[in-house]
């Protein structure tokens, strides 16, 4: 068979690509041609059509910036679909883009499923006229989208969140780096060039504070972003967190091992994002950050009613995490957060909340459902 995904994010990369691994389980003829990122060309060893560091624009100021590259992307993958000709157009989130292809697709007569809803139930919630219209195949991964589906007629398979697949995974290979005795705290910036700027010289408050010297501060970075990116937000020196010793307040940086280090982080600090629910399957206590463009958060205000902004308060549909959003994210509110998460009975509370979040979530298996639910709609 003949699978055409795309995927705009690197949440969507790590799923596209457990979701291609099941699939060639399923499928020996697999062949799999997609938009996403190392680990998607990591599985098919062969080279994305476009990469997520090129396709992931943050923010409504942004997207309209970048219209032109966003049209014109839009564009060449019209065409490019209609070369490979797939059996199947599998879309990962990324709904401005996936929607307009979606409708493309189907108007040709190509099979469209959606793997990873677009989260229309906290903003523009009329996009399900589309999705209705051009998604013959709609796989959720949150327990609650089911019934809001349901609510507007649509019948949709929950397939389990892939996360707890890809984590447990993780677990079985990863090997800890032990140089340092000093409890690691996992700074999370996010992935995209905007965020970091806004997030990073906040969080960077942290490594002055007098109660956290005895902790060790190791910052995710992303490939796309060399060291002196992240340097020019810190005013202390940086090293590479695989040379890193247990001198007093060590701040470093590591690359493409962000589950190692959640594996043996002591507390996280996390732009809000698919990385709030990574850090709560390992564990990790955490607070969540988000600060936007003032214009792309105003806009957003407006449009989006929703209580929380991180996974995993939307999935308990409470309180986990403490959240500091725009004006809340502030060195002074920062620190007190993060001090909290110090004391072992607010560790221990929270990491029992993680537990009812692992329950919530009902178990492994959601990328192996979901290769068994297109395979089989395919061989029907």
């Amino acid at each position: 068979m003949k699978y055409y995904i795309i995927s705009g994010e690197a949440s969507g990369d790590i799923h596209g690509a457990n979701l291609i691994k099941e699939l060639q389980k399923l499928d020996s003829s697999t062949n799999c041609r997609f938009w996403g990122g190392d680990n998607m060309q990591s599985i098919t060893n062969q080279k994305a059509v476009k990469h997520i560091n090129d396709l992931a624009f943050m923010g409504f100021a942004e997207v309209l910036f970048n219209l032109k590259t966003i049209l014109n992307n839009i564009s060449f993958c019209k065409q490019d679909i209609l070369e490979f000709k797939p059996n199947v157009l599998i879309l990962i989130d990324y709904p401005g883009f996936n929607l307009r292809i979606a409708e493309f697709a189907s108007k040709h007569n190509i099979k469209v499923v959606y793997y990873i809803s677009p989260q229309i139930w906290a903003w523009k919630e009329n996009r399900i006229k589309k999705i209705k219209k051009y998604v013959n195949q709609m796989l959720v991964i949150l327990p609650f989208e089911k019934g809001f589906y349901a609510k507007h007629n649509m019948k949709v398979e929950y397939v389990g969140h892939p996360l707890l697949d890809h984590i447990s995974d993780q677990h079985n290979d990863i090997s800890a780096n032990t140089e340092s005795n000093s409890p690691v705290i996992a700074i999370l910036p996010g992935s995209r060039k905007q965020e970091i700027s806004r997030m990073l010289p906040i969080m960077a408050s942290l490594f002055n504070a007098p109660f956290l010297n005895n902790y060790q501060f190791v910052i995710c970075g992303v490939g796309a972003f060399s060291k002196s990116f992240y340097q020019s937000f810190i005013n202390q020196p940086l090293s590479d967190y695989s040379n890193s010793t247990s001198t007093k307040n060590n701040i470093s940086i590591s690359y493409s091992n962000t589950h190692e280090i959640l594996s043996t982080a002591h507390l996280a600090v996390v732009t809000s994002g698919t990385a709030t629910l990574e850090t709560a399957l390992f564990n990790v206590p955490e607070v969540v950050c988000y600060k936007a463009n003032k214009l792309s958060y105003l806009i957003a205000k407006q449009l989006i009613k929703l209580k929380y902004i991180s996974l995993v308060n939307l999935i308990m549909d409470k309180e986990v995490v403490t959240e500091l959003i725009q004006k809340e994210l502030n060195e002074k509110k920062l620190l007190t957060e993060v001090k909290k998460l110090t004391d072992n009975t607010e560790r221990q509370k929270m990491l029992q909340e993680y537990q009812n979040l692992n329950i919530k979530l009902g178990g492994k298996g959601a990328s192996k459902r979901a290769a068994n639910l297109i395979y089989n709609a395919l061989v029907a």
